[in-house]
């Protein structure tokens, strides 16, 4: 059974646009952590540059957390 009905295919195209993403903007910009990102139905549905935004906000409040404590 198809996850939330989307093929291989475009299942894969997410996790690269995801993984491509992580590599640019996460890796190194937050504290040594493990992060794991959860897919919601939108996610298949969003340009490039709506999913960059959304991590890099996530990344943003990672961060100022770590910078008040």
């Amino acid at each position: 059974m198809p996850k939330y009905g989307r093929s291989s295919v475009e299942r894969n195209r997410l996790k690269r646009r995801l993984r491509e993403i992580a590599r640019r903007h996460l890796l190194g910009r937050i504290p040594a952590m493990d992060v794991t990102i959860r897919v919601r139905r939108e996610a298949y549905d969003a340009t490039f540059h709506a999913l960059l935004a959304e991590l890099t906000g996530a990344r943003d409040r990672l961060t100022s957390m770590f910078r008040r404590a």
